[in-house]
């Protein structure tokens, strides 16, 4: 017998939503309903099944549960007539023996169940047997996986409970672990396990628990992942530049000043007398933009990156790997660039800017050896003595320019942190004069191809500016100074419309220095080269496009980069509880006093008994470090 819901009534048994509710009353065009819990709604009549017609007062619906014998031998029994559907009060009487309230619901929770029956409350069809083996065994399979689950569940519980981070791991375990791993790297928003250790559903509680059972060791640095960006090289290749015709500048001295560990060379610098009172700085520019057309593969990869991502572990190239031996300078004999020819008066401003694609032999030096090259304690030729000189003179009159026109000069500690054998190695930068000769002259160079785009009619061009912050009215001299500075700076913008750049005193700026480690940059010179190649550059909106995504890769990688700086601190103070630092105050900040320990140019608060004068030393306790959360907690000395 089939029921059909002309026969509901009140008091009947009915299914809504799969679930069991009593009819309470009736209307022409509505049914109200009660549900477990005792809410009552109403609903339309096809919204619901009839399983029973009552009468039923309440929801002791359950009956005894029946044998899988019983269920099996209905099935078979029902199975031999194929294909005909069996109503629930049949299912009931084969299985239970009688037609109940209670048993109905038993027998239509079996098609709900799935494994000999199907269908609904109308008609319940029996599975065919190919169907009833597969699902047994996938039942018998997740079964299974549930007890080990359970068996790993406890085993870490112990293996938190203990410590226990050397015991060895199963290779089998590794899968109960991947959500715990996609929630440390941003990846997932849950995981299953976490919420099964009771434990937060966060990062940071899950980087814990893979640092405090050794699944991870804390040389996974899981920030880069966070931040969306999975550290490997880009694949296109820019290819080779085509043949034209380039200056030859070899004869002049040029030099590309960097860090001993750069490997990415992208500028060098020249000058020469330009006569009656003026200077020539020859700004040379890595050229990739010579084989990188704004349809390349290599551009719309670049646009991707933003930038060169630059880790304690390992620098990621935004350009192939063999963009570097074509277009870096110094790597070979002879190298190609693009120049940029900055005439300049006697009080540092611009007077004529000149772009165009050179031939230059660069000599590479340290910031330290150019030091020691200035001031004659390496041995070096006249011409290059004379020549960086030259330059650094040029560099300190720009620098009285741009202070003169409000220029915010901010020097903080700086680190270089490496990784040696797994471990972090921390080491102070060591500020050099010629490190104000390339910041300046590369500021120039900047300027100059701000003036000189906006000099082109119509051409979109990349442009950085910023607005004016707020200054104390008293800045306190030394490095709380350049804390409180940095705290009144404003982001940059880039814009495609010339502007203001405050915190560097200039009334226009680009940056065009870095194509090899900046899309914007690369961007920049894409344009440069349509214009002296006098075919049509990019649109406005097509400009205003690519910076866009090319910025916002951009701020990934930079972000990236700062949490991965703090992470590489956090290990390499990870082993040193109780150790001293010197640190020096910058501010009070409520009860407590901001701190910046140079050693390892990392900001702190700490509570103090008494007053400290901005930038007193004292000496700071390390207390605790908090890998997965970033933090380190340090004490004052007493």
């Amino acid at each position: 017998m089939v029921y059909n819901n002309n026969m509901i009534s009140e008091n009947a048994l009915v299914v809504y939503k799969n679930k069991p509710a009593l009819v309470v009353s009736r209307t022409a065009d509505k049914i109200l309903i009660s549900i477990p819990g005792g809410e009552q709604i109403k609903v339309r009549e096809k919204d619901i099944d009839l399983i029973h017609s009552g009468p039923v007062k309440d929801f002791n619906l359950i009956a005894a549960e029946p044998a899988e014998s019983a269920v099996r031998e209905a099935w078979e029994l029902l199975s031999a007539e194929e294909g005909r559907p069996v109503s629930i009060k049949e299912l009931a009487e084969l299985v239970f023996g009688g037609y109940s309230p209670a048993s109905a619901w038993a027998s239509f929770s079996l098609a709900l169940d799935g494994l000999y029956f199907t269908g609904n409350a109308a008609a319940i069809i029996c599975r065919q047997r190919e169907e009833v083996a597969a699902e047994e065994k996938r039942r018998t399979e997740k079964q299974r996986i549930s007890g080990e689950r359970e068996d790993f569940l406890e085993c870490l519980k112990t293996r938190l409970r203990n410590k226990s981070k050397q015991d060895a791991w199963l290779p089998e375990d590794g899968r109960f672990m991947q959500d715990v791993e996609a929630l440390a790297l941003g990846t997932s928003v849950k995981s299953r396990t976490m919420k099964d250790m009771g434990l937060g559903e966060n990062p940071e509680d899950a980087h814990a628990l893979l640092l405090d059972t050794g699944f991870w060791s804390t040389g996974v640095n899981p920030h880069p992942s966070r931040f969306g960006i999975s550290p490997n090289m880009a694949k296109h290749s820019p290819g080779v530049s085509p043949p034209e015709d380039r200056r030859d500048l070899s004869d002049l001295l040029a030099f590309a000043i960097d860090n001993p560990w750069s490997d990415d060379p992208d500028d060098a610098l020249s000058i020469e007398s330009g006569g009656t009172g003026t200077t020539v700085l020859y700004a040379h520019i890595a050229d990739p933009a010579a084989a990188i057309s704004p349809d390349n593969p290599a551009e719309h990869e670049a646009r991707g990156r933003g930038a060169t991502l630059y880790l304690p572990e390992g620098n990621f190239p935004m350009l192939a790997a063999d963009a570097l031996p074509l277009f870096a300078l110094g790597l070979a004999e002879k190298s190609q660039a693009l120049t940029f020819k900055i005439t300049v008066d006697e009080n540092c401003n611009i007077i004529e800017t000149d772009i165009f694609p050179s031939i230059v032999r660069v000599k590479r030096l340290t910031y330290e050896n150019a030091d020691k090259l200035m001031d004659g304690s390496l041995d070096g030729g006249a011409g290059e003595i004379a020549a960086l000189r030259a330059l650094m003179e040029l560099a300190q009159r720009n620098l009285r320019r741009r202070t003169a026109n409000g220029a915010v000069n901010i020097e903080l500690p700086e680190t270089r942190i490496s990784i040696s054998g797994g471990k972090p190695v921390v080491t102070p930068i060591v500020q050099r004069r010629s490190d104000t000769l390339v910041r300046e002259c590369m500021l120039l160079a900047g300027e100059g191809a701000a003036l000189w785009a906006a000099g082109q009619s119509g051409l979109a061009f990349p442009h950085v500016c910023q607005e004016e912050g707020s200054l104390p009215d008293e800045v306190l001299p030394g490095l709380a100074g350049s804390y409180q500075l940095r705290r009144c700076m404003k982001p940059k913008m880039l814009s495609v419309k010339p502007g203001r750049h405050w915190g560097l005193g200039l009334e226009s700026y680009s940056q065009v220095t870095s194509p090899l480690r900046r899309y914007a940059d690369l961007l920049a010179h894409i344009q440069i080269r349509a214009v002296l190649a006098g075919s049509l550059p990019l649109g406005e909106d097509e400009v205003i496009a690519r910076l866009g995504a090319g910025e916002a890769a951009a701020s990934a990688i930079a972000q990236a980069e700062r949490a991965s700086r703090n992470y590489w601190t956090m290990v390499y103070l990870s082993d040193k509880k109780d150790s001293r630092w010197e640190a020096a105050a910058m501010e009070k900040r409520g009860n407590r006093f901001a701190f910046i320990i140079p050693a390892i140019a990392l900001e702190t608060q700490v509570s103090l008994q008494k007053e400290a004068a901005p930038n007193e030393i004292c000496n700071l306790v390390l207390k605790s470090v908090n890998i997965p959360r970033g933090e380190a907690v340090f004490s004052a000395t007493e």
